[in-house]
């Protein structure tokens, strides 16, 4: 990590913290990811979902994983630096986005998606802190709670922020695929279109009230599978 320069802190999560860097080397700006937990092999670190998911995905609107490091057991991943995210651009913005830039954003958005499902995965964590901007471009991030689409269910951990979760999660369905990616998705072109969110619950059981007033409460034809798996009298 010395050739590596840290600037400052960009944000802390549940299983690391991000930095802005830059190569002592190049002058080039990077952002790192230092994780939480301890790695005490590489094997260890290889065997991670997101180290996995990114090495195997190259597409201009993924960002780009340039390196893994591991180094007195602390895992540090080095991505290519985006200015910021879309949360951030939203949240203190009081005169709404031209239309011609969310075509533009989604388009980019939904391109990196599709690539990213036919490669066999899904991303289970879209909101709009994890959609990074620079310029024109957007970029999709933070694959820690990615999926491989073949992967056999329950998935039994955390999945996505509440306000962009599907139904079938909310719900706490272990069988649920790369659709969930494209209701998040929706979510946050209607929070773009009005910079406030389309379901903002303040509980699971809030949320799911949030996404039935706004799109109707589903009946036996149009959720078939919940219908023919309840119990009959």
């Amino acid at each position: 990590m010395n050739r590596y320069k840290v600037i400052k802190q960009l944000g802390d999560g549940t299983y690391g913290s991000v930095w802005k860097a830059v190569n002592r080397q190049t002058n080039e700006v990077v952002a790192i990811k230092k994780m939480k937990r301890k790695f005490y092999s590489w094997e260890e670190c290889m065997a991670l979902r997101e180290v996995k998911s990114l090495r195997k995905l190259n597409h201009p609107c993924v960002v780009k994983l340039k390196e893994v490091i591991r180094e007195n057991d602390e895992l540090y991943f080095v991505f290519e630096f985006l200015d910021c995210n879309i949360y951030q651009l939203m949240k203190d913005r009081d005169k709404l986005f031209p239309e011609s830039r969310i075509r533009n954003w989604m388009y980019q958005i939904l391109q990196g998606l599709a690539y990213i499902h036919k490669q066999g995965y899904f991303h289970r964590d879209m909101k709009p802190e994890n959609l990074l901007v620079f310029k024109d471009s957007v970029k999709i991030a933070d694959f820690g709670l990615a999926r491989e689409i073949r992967s056999k269910p329950p998935y039994t951990d955390y999945v996505s922020t509440r306000w962009y979760r599907a139904p079938e999660v909310l719900l706490r369905s272990s069988y649920y695929n790369a659709p969930i990616d494209m209701f998040a998705m929706g979510a946050i072109m209607a929070e773009l279109y009005t910079l406030r969110p389309l379901f903002p619950g303040s509980s699971e059981a809030d949320e799911i009230y949030k996404i039935c007033s706004v799109m109707g409460t589903p009946t036996a034809h149009t959720w078939s599978d919940v219908a023919s798996s309840s119990p009959r009298a």
